[in-house]
């Protein structure tokens, strides 16, 4: 999952809108908007391309691009026992 308000801020910072991350990655700027709001996926590819073009740093790459979904459910949420 992408990290959406992490990502969306570190455009701002260069200055680089939706319109220009989607022209530099071949895709239509609508198409962007659902990779970077979840609702499509972005493959390593793009993801690659993106932090090049915002210079994030490989050890920063995760925490733009893989952040883990949180899962409320427990054991007993679940009807599990202990």
């Amino acid at each position: 999952m992408i990290n959406t308000n992490k990502l969306k801020g570190r455009m701002r910072e260069k200055e680089i809108t939706q319109a220009q991350a989607a022209s530099f990655l071949g895709i239509a700027q609508p198409t962007f908007n659902q990779k970077v709001n979840n609702i499509r996926t972005m493959d390593l590819n793009e993801a690659e391309k993106l932090a090049d073009l915002l210079h994030i740093e490989p050890e920063e790459f995760q925490v733009y691009f893989f952040t883990p979904k949180l899962h409320s459910a427990t054991k007993e949420d679940s009807g599990g026992k202990k």
